[in-house]
């Protein structure tokens, strides 16, 4: 969680960043979509402290990204699952994913490839119109004032 909070900014990115812009949030969820479920899988993985891992992975059930199952009971141990809400952050992991691959680039090349299952093919995030369907520039999106930004809110 940030250190700071919006409540003077009337902002989606600003209230999602509140949920996901902690350091280790994101790639817990990359991770949790990688198919990672227990918490030793997300230590493995990450080289989290225990401490830090615990409280993210509270915090991402607490804020429903993840379910938390029981899979054994003696001892008691859990894993932890992806939500629909974590699996709707799927667009913006590869979005930030394919920024990496061109603005942040590894000299050996892209770590991941975001492949289509039902062809082979490589997947891509677009932006669509809801209107027409048809594929937009980002110079032809515009950012309207929307219900919520009202005159006395503005």
């Amino acid at each position: 969680m940030l250190g700071r909070t919006y409540e003077n900014q009337l902002c989606s990115i600003a209230r999602t960043l509140e949920v996901v812009g902690e350091r280790w949030t994101l790639l817990i969820i990359r991770d949790a979509q990688l198919g990672l479920r227990r918490f030793e899988e997300f230590q493995d993985s990450l080289g989290i402290a225990r401490n830090v891992l615990t409280n993210r992975l509270s915090k991402l059930v607490d804020d429903g990204l993840l379910e938390r199952a029981c899979y054994q009971e003696r001892p008691a141990r859990y894993e932890y699952r992806p939500t629909k809400k974590a699996e709707d952050l799927l667009t913006a992991l590869l979005s930030l994913m394919h920024w990496g691959d061109e603005h942040a680039e590894d000299p050996a090349g892209p770590p991941r490839i975001a492949g289509h299952a039902g062809c082979g093919g490589n997947v891509r995030e677009r932006l669509v119109c809801t209107g027409c369907g048809q594929t937009v520039t980002s110079e032809a999106v515009l950012l309207l004032p929307g219900p919520a930004l009202t005159e006395s809110r503005a």
